[in-house]
């Protein structure tokens, strides 16, 4: 279904914490209006109303019968899917906050109701619109590091600095029934596959070994091969008092890093035997990346084209966190998409 105009679009925000909150600023900034919200926390819900002035609704049943035209799916993650397929069955297009969900119950169900209704999806992905994702994405593109040998990320932070506003141990992050734990956070498993392609095999080692009060791994270290050949590590964690999150690729001609508190990208070509820096604009606000990915969705249902990650990638991505949990669990090497 393509939009006649950006103004006529009526979208509907499931769950108003920080990210949904988020979103409904950014859509707003972009022109669309039509905005209506739900969230079962009322004070939460009358706060976004207050805030925003979009029209909060106190029901899922009240929304779902004003049948918008498409629907941001930010609940905790074990929500997602069902609250995604009531919109589908609508045919509402469908944009999911990561990760698709917290195991895969009801995803085949969900993905099937997305072929019947030709839906345009999309899994939450913001960091594939930051100028330094680009640029390494061009990067590795060009072949210029011809092939890509072996890599390695890394994401942490303590948790009780996410939102330091609110209590850490009643977030989902925190909770196993709502779908926490730092396998979940999924960014990294899927930016690894944006850049390097699918995943052959992978190993893990998870758990809890700080003293937070979670009941959900707060340590994970993922040995990844891609079909490639690749051999990449992941590393994940809420428990660093530093933010950091890096990524750094080594190929037969040269070196790609980048780092988020340098705000830099760095290639080395060894016939130059020097490195080049690619520095972020300077006065890049981080919001930036959120709001051009909430463009990208619009736009791709105005113009009825698939978007950068659709909920097949989701769901791609979300196997390979399943297949990481079991091998946690059992010790044992997973061919991607196994789960036992």
């Amino acid at each position: 279904m393509a939009f006649k105009a950006e103004h006529n679009m009526k979208i509907a925000v499931i769950g108003c914490g920080s990210i949904g909150k988020r979103h409904i600023r950014n859509l707003l900034a972009l022109g669309v209006h039509d905005i209506i919200a739900y969230d079962k926390d009322a004070k939460q819900l009358a706060a976004v109303e207050t805030d925003t002035g979009i029209r909060a609704l106190h029901s899922l049943p009240e929304i779902i019968s004003r049948k918008p035209d498409a629907v941001l799916v930010c609940t905790p993650n074990s929500l997602h899917v069902p609250v995604a397929f009531k919109f589908a069955k609508i045919g509402s297009q469908l944009f999911i906050e990561k990760p698709l969900s917290h195991n895969l119950d009801g995803v085949d169900q969900l993905l099937a109701e997305v072929n019947e209704q030709k839906l345009i999806t999309m899994v939450g992905c913001n960091f594939k619109f930051h100028p330094s994702f680009i640029k390494m994405k061009a990067i590795l593109e060009s072949g210029i590091l011809g092939k890509i040998l072996s890599a390695r990320c890394q994401f942490g932070q303590y948790l009780p600095d996410w939102h330091p506003w609110e209590d850490y141990r009643t977030g989902y992050s925190a909770r196993s029934d709502l779908g926490g734990g730092i396998l979940l956070d999924s960014h990294e498993f899927d930016y690894m596959q944006w850049f390097l392609g699918d995943v052959s095999e992978l190993f893990c080692f998870a758990g809890k070994v700080s003293n937070l009060e979670i009941d959900t791994e707060d340590t994970a270290e993922v040995l990844i091969k891609f079909q490639n050949g690749t051999i990449a590590g992941i590393h994940l964690d809420y428990t660093q008092r530093a933010y950091q999150r890096n990524y750094e690729f080594f190929g037969e001609n040269g070196t790609l890093k980048w780092d988020f508190q340098e705000r830099k990208v760095w290639l080395y070509l060894a016939s130059e035997n020097k490195w080049e820096v690619f520095e972020e604009p300077r006065n890049y606000n981080l919001n930036e990346m959120y709001t051009e990915e909430m463009k990208h969705f619009i736009e791709s249902i105005m113009n009825e084209k698939e978007t950068i990650t659709d909920i097949f990638a989701g769901w791609r991505t979300l196997k390979l966190i399943m297949a990481a949990k079991a091998s946690a669990e059992d010790g044992k090497m997973k061919k991607f998409g196994e789960v036992c």
